[in-house]
């Protein structure tokens, strides 16, 4: 089972402070642990909203850019990993032991595989994502 872990955001990840050494150091030895393990598919830290972007669609072929900074720190995401174990209590476990400060916030959400998307996920569709993936793997040299 994948799983993504969401690292929410906060006043000092939004105004762009960076982690201590310490913390890097902290972060670097549990993601070992995770990689060490066979766990982790990847994870990387996000720049805070005011150097991104968000697209709204208009449900007419249109879109519009809205430019950041986004409010709702709560809301945003600093961060993310990408974990594969065997069930969700393997995520919980793995995630007690992130190096998180206290307030930290994990949000944590299964991905969906081939097999949950049912009949409509046709033959034609496997395929094409099988594709995609060998084409993503290829370039990338991942999974």
């Amino acid at each position: 089972m994948r799983f993504m872990v969401i690292v929410k955001a906060n006043e000092a990840t939004e105004a762009g402070t960076m982690p201590t050494e310490a913390q890097l150091a902290a972060m670097g030895n549990f993601n070992q642990e995770l990689v060490d393990a066979g766990v982790m598919v990847s994870g990387e830290g996000l720049h805070p909203t005011a150097n991104g972007f968000k697209l709204r669609y208009d449900g007419k072929g249109g879109s519009n850019v809205v430019d950041g900074p986004f409010t709702g720190a709560k809301e945003l995401i600093a961060g993310f990993w990408i974990i594969d174990v065997p069930s969700r209590e393997d995520a919980i476990s793995w995630m007690k032991r992130a190096p998180m400060e206290a307030g930290d916030e994990l949000e944590v959400r299964q991905i969906f595989e081939s097999d949950d998307f049912g009949e409509e996920f046709t033959p034609e569709l496997r395929a094409q994502e099988d594709r995609q993936r060998a084409a993503i793997a290829e370039k990338f040299g991942s999974s």
